[in-house]
C-alpha cells in the first residue's frame, strides 16, 4: 500500500513541476523561463502613460475609466456586482468574455484582488480598462488559458450592485 501512496505522490509531484509550455513561431518553451517573456509582461504595464488617462492604484494596477463619471452607486467588498468583461493579454488574445451572454455576477470579495481594488473606484453604468500585475491576477501558477506571472488587461463594466442577504 505504501508504493502505490508513494508512486502517487511521485505522479502528482511530476505533473506539478512540468513547465507551462507556450507556442512562439512554431517553438515550444517553457514561459517560466524565458526572460524576454516576463520582461513583455512588465512593459506592456510601464507603456501605460497618464497622459493617456491611466492612474496608478493600490499593487500596481493601471486604472481608466472609458464610459461615465464615477458618480453612481459603487459597491464595496461585501457586495455582489454584475458586470460586463472581456480580459486579454499582452499579446491580444481573449482569454475569457461575456461579449454576447448576460452580464456576469459575482461576489466582489472572491474575485481577484485587483477586481477588488478597482470595481469600487466605479459607479454603475461606468466602463474603465484595467491592467493588472500578475501579483494581483493569477501570479505565478497562472490559470486554465491564463499563463503563468502574466500582465492582464480588463475591460469592465459595471451593470448592477447587490447587497447580500443578510447584511
Amino acid at each position: 500500500m505504501k508504493t502505490i501512496t508513494i508512486a502517487s505522490a511521485l505522479a502528482v509531484t511530476a505533473i506539478a513541476a512540468s513547465p507551462v509550455l507556450a507556442q512562439d513561431e512554431g517553438e515550444l518553451f517553457d514561459i517560466t523561463q524565458s526572460s524576454a517573456w516576463f520582461n513583455q509582461q512588465q512593459a506592456a504595464l510601464a507603456s501605460l502613460a497618464a497622459a493617456d488617462g491611466w492612474t496608478t492604484l493600490e499593487g500596481g494596477v493601471k486604472f481608466r475609466r472609458t464610459g461615465g463619471d464615477g458618480t453612481g452607486p459603487a459597491p464595496t467588498l461585501r457586495d455582489i456586482v454584475s458586470v460586463h468583461y472581456s480580459g486579454r493579454l499582452t499579446n491580444g488574445e481573449v482569454f475569457d468574455s461575456t461579449e454576447g451572454r448576460n452580464p456576469a455576477t459575482f461576489p466582489l470579495r472572491q474575485l481577484i484582488r485587483a477586481w477588488q481594488v478597482a470595481i469600487p473606484y466605479m459607479g454603475i453604468g461606468d466602463t474603465i480598462e484595467i491592467a493588472v500585475p500578475a501579483e494581483l491576477g493569477y501570479g505565478p501558477r497562472g490559470a486554465g488559458p491564463i499563463p503563468p506571472a502574466a500582465t492582464l488587461f480588463f475591460t469592465i463594466e459595471l451593470m448592477d450592485v447587490m447587497v447580500p442577504p443578510g447584511s
